[in-house]
């Protein structure tokens, strides 16, 4: 999928607005890089929708269709003056009816990688940590024993 320009983007948002909600898309689709933990937002203030690149860039077409289908649903319920909020009873009815998805998938570029690995001295139990434990402040979650450091 080669959107990676912003005339191409508006183009292809226009298509999959007319597609699946029979209405055009008029206002402003743009890239923010800026964008970390979402795949896109809709700014109602300035009738706009951002995408994250990152997600064009690592995931397949469905995921991006996806996002752009979430998207539009806070954008037409928006202009419509219903609720585009994500609680809004509008909002959800849209989501089903246009088989959009609640949330994206996460990044495969942030997926992260546990660097602790703890293992309880008891049951044997392996704890996989992102971030460092304290040994004498927490223990095994199942027996109570001991944790001890495997690697990290």
């Amino acid at each position: 999928m080669n959107i990676l320009n912003e005339n191409d983007l508006h183009e292809f948002v226009n298509r999959l607005s007319h597609q699946h909600f029979h209405k055009p898309f008029v206002d402003v689709i743009k890239f923010n890089n800026r964008l970390r933990t979402t795949g896109g937002r809709y700014l109602p203030a300035k009738r706009t929708i951002e995408l994250n690149p990152k997600y064009v860039l690592e995931c397949d077409e469905e995921e991006v269709i996806g996002i752009i289908k979430h998207e539009l649903c806070h954008y037409h319920l928006h202009i419509e003056g219903k609720g585009y909020k994500h609680g809004d009873k509008d909002f959800k009815n849209l989501l089903k009816e246009t088989g959009s998805p609640r949330h994206c998938s996460r990044l495969p570029s942030s997926e992260r990688i546990p660097k602790y690995i703890y293992r309880c001295e008891k049951c044997d139990h392996l704890y996989k940590r992102i971030r460092r434990v304290d040994l004498n402040k927490y223990r095994c979650g199942k027996c109570r024993g001991k944790l001890v450091m495997e690697s990290g």
